[in-house]
This record gives structure tokens, sequence and C-alpha cells, in this order.
């Protein structure tokens, strides 16, 4: 992790920006995008200044936010991979596709507002999460456990569509069994 300079951050500087992030999750899941900064700053336990150092306009701790969810959600895909057989940890990455995809869902309005400023608070997300379920595809077929004729960017397209249509928290029981039959759809038949 780098300041805005580039240059590598403290460990104690990393370790207040990462708290300052999940603290952020945490209000903003609960309280909307609309929480005071110094409520973000308190719940992860710094003060506002830090913050402000840190993220000095709501929409940087927005984008921030955002940027880090993909990367965790995309850098869990190692670790399930290594933990369960290549089709469970496909099974689990998409549920916590969707957990990012509720999550996202509350910061939409916040993020189009930064796209339309000219910011990309999207950047890589695109590009890191079809890496993600290309590792994981790649896995399955080398198993022997889903079909080779679905692409990254086919199962990709359902996830969106499974997220476009059942992302609030209200529907996640719809969303699971949609990812469910999508999954079944990829499964190699004898």
């Amino acid at each position: 992790m780098a300041d805005g300079t580039g240059r590598p951050l403290r460990a104690d500087a990393r370790r207040n920006r990462e708290k300052i992030l999940a603290a952020a999750v945490r209000v903003f899941a609960t309280e909307g995008l609309d929480a005071h900064l110094e409520r973000i700053a308190k719940e992860a336990g710094v003060g506002s200044a830090t913050l402000y150092r840190n993220f000095p306009t709501r929409e940087a701790l927005v984008e921030a936010v955002y940027r880090n969810e993909v990367a965790q959600l995309c850098e869990a895909v190692p670790d399930l991979l290594a933990t369960k057989p290549p089709q469970e940890a496909l099974r689990a990455w998409t549920r916590l596709f969707l957990d990012y995809v509720t999550a996202k869902y509350g910061m939409i309005d916040a993020l189009r507002a930064i796209a339309a400023t000219g910011g990309n608070p999207y950047g890589h997300s695109r590009d890191m999460i079809r890496s993600a379920i290309t590792a994981l595809m790649d896995a399955c077929v080398a198993a022997g456990t889903i079909r080779t004729d679905i692409s990254p960017a086919d199962l990709g397209a359902a996830l969106e569509g499974i997220a476009l249509t059942s992302a609030g928290p209200e529907h996640r029981q719809r969303a699971e069994r949609l990812l469910d039959l999508t999954l079944d759809g990829l499964k190699t038949r004898p």
C-alpha cells in the first residue's frame, strides 16, 4: 500500500488506513453513505485528522472502500482454491461475490457521482474480477467438474445479471437459488 506520492506507507499508517476502510464498510452499511466521517474515524479508533489525511474527501473514501472490497474479493481466490476442491471454491467465491455486490449496491449512487466528475472508481475492477473467475474456472476445468464450452465472460455476465436483479439483502435467497442454478448448469454431465 502506498501513500499519495507512491511511497510505501509506514506500518502504523498502513494499519490506520486499513482500520478506516474496515470501519467505513461497517458504518456505510448501517448508516448509509451520508454517515458522518467523524463517526467512521471514531469507529476505526483514529482521529479525524488521520482520516482526512488518508481520505481528504468523502468521495475519496468511498472510492477507496470500493477498490478495497474488489481487492479482497479477488484475493480470496488463491486461499479458496488451496483449501477447497475447485467446484466448492467456485461456489464459495460466488457467495463472496454476492456479498461484494450487496455492499456495492449501497454505494452505487456515490460511485456514479464520482464517475460523473471524471473519476474512475471502477478502474481495473472488471479485469480483476474476470481474472478471479478465470482462475476458478480453470481449476474446475482441470478437475473435470465443469464444462469447457462456457467462458469466464459468460459466467461473469451471469453473475452480473443475478446481481442486478437480486442485489439487495432482501433478495439474498433468490440470488443464492439463481447462483445454484447457474453453477449446476456449468457441471459436466456423464
